[in-house]
């Protein structure tokens, strides 16, 4: 990470008693499924993937507030959620921004075996310590077709977005839901996520390099 010139206290929305604001837009995502399908890939990974990768290409969602000082991180992992199949056992797991998918692809579910069956621990980090992480939690409701969502908010200037998805309807239609911190993030930067997270669902192979 690298220090960013960015005076704190003349933004607009420092001092807001929460700054933080959420959106909700839907994306097609049949290319991706059907590419998951057809190459024998895990929908869900697929789909983490690429929206992990939109954020990343999104520079302002990489900036953090660290002692006081605006960083911006190179490269932001994901933190999601994971379930075995009774759906008794959850978890976090920490995966990277995928460069060569085909390989991201089955090491991480390697790690969520590895981790469900407590061979190794999950991700484990206390809410108020996240903001000083290269991490975005993602998070999956595959059995809700929702249009929108709200999202708990741990203190006023909590910066780490929160990304989460739904179940898609016929047409392959699904909401896709992000929650920022306005000191930050405009709605022209949420609207390059989207437009990135569309171009990756219809593009997998471009994440393979």
């Amino acid at each position: 990470m690298h220090k960013i010139d960015f005076n704190l206290e003349k933004n607009p929305f420092y001092n807001f008693q929460s700054s933080r604001y959420s959106m909700s837009a839907r994306v097609n995502v049949k290319k991706a499924y059907e590419f998951a399908k057809n190459e024998n890939y895990s929908f869900f990974l697929v789909t983490l993937a690429s929206l992990l990768k939109a954020a990343n290409d999104v520079e302002k969602l990489r900036y953090r507030i660290i002692n006081n000082e605006v960083v911006e991180f190179e490269s932001m992992d994901g933190i999601t959620p994971i379930m075995d199949e009774s759906k008794n056992s959850y978890c976090e797991m920490r995966v990277t921004n995928p460069v060569n998918f085909p390989l991201w692809h089955e090491d991480v579910k390697k790690l969520s075996k590895d981790i469900l069956s407590e061979k190794i621990d999950g991700f484990n980090l206390p809410m108020e310590k996240r903001d000083e992480e290269n991490i975005i939690n993602f998070s999956c409701i595959p059995w809700v077709d929702f249009d929108s969502i709200t999202t708990a908010v741990l203190h006023p200037r909590q910066i780490q977005p929160l990304i989460t998805w739904g179940k898609f309807d016929k047409d392959y239609e699904m909401t896709v839901s992000i929650t920022v911190n306005h000191i930050f993030v405009a709605g022209s930067d949420l609207a390059k996520f989207y437009k990135k997270a569309q171009y990756y669902l219809d593009n997998v192979e471009k994440l393979f390099k």
